[in-house]
């Protein structure tokens, strides 16, 4: 058996805290992580057509619909062709989506505060450049 070296704690905490931090706040406010996205897309976005919400959110097509329309019938997301080509349908928040998104929004914010919590700007700073470190060597590794 081999002794973890400093490389695999370190990969094996970040890698950790990554996938834990994907589901944590969605958990922490009783919702998917995509119907979070969802919601938060649209408001930052404004009308959005499904397949650029299946883009940006990574999910396919058939999710995308079926959020949506759940959406829909709880009254926060309206649909409608796209009067520019109808193969496409664009979707919006209603104003009470907009609330819904708003208050996610606004809850983020507290939640991501208090997971920093116990940190000092320099420290955050410095994690924050060595993760640009990290992905800057990862992009260097796969071009070559």
């Amino acid at each position: 058996m081999h002794e973890e070296t400093s490389e695999d704690t370190f990969f094996r905490e970040l890698g950790g805290t990554c996938a834990e931090l994907r589901q944590a706040f969605a958990r922490h406010v009783g919702m998917s992580p995509h119907r979070v996205q969802l919601l938060v897309r649209l408001r930052r976005d404004g009308e959005t057509s499904h397949s650029d919400l299946r883009r940006t959110l990574g999910i396919d097509g058939a999710s995308v619909t079926r959020l949506v329309k759940e959406f829909e019938a709880e009254g926060l997301v309206g649909r409608r062709l796209d009067p520019a080509d109808n193969r496409y349908t664009l979707s919006a928040l209603t104003p009470a989506g907009e609330r819904v998104a708003a208050d996610l929004e606004r809850s983020h914010q507290a939640y991501q505060e208090r997971l920093l919590d116990g940190l000092t700007p320099q420290q955050q700073e410095t994690v924050t450049g060595v993760l640009r470190r990290i992905r800057a060597n990862m992009i260097g590794q796969e071009s070559r």
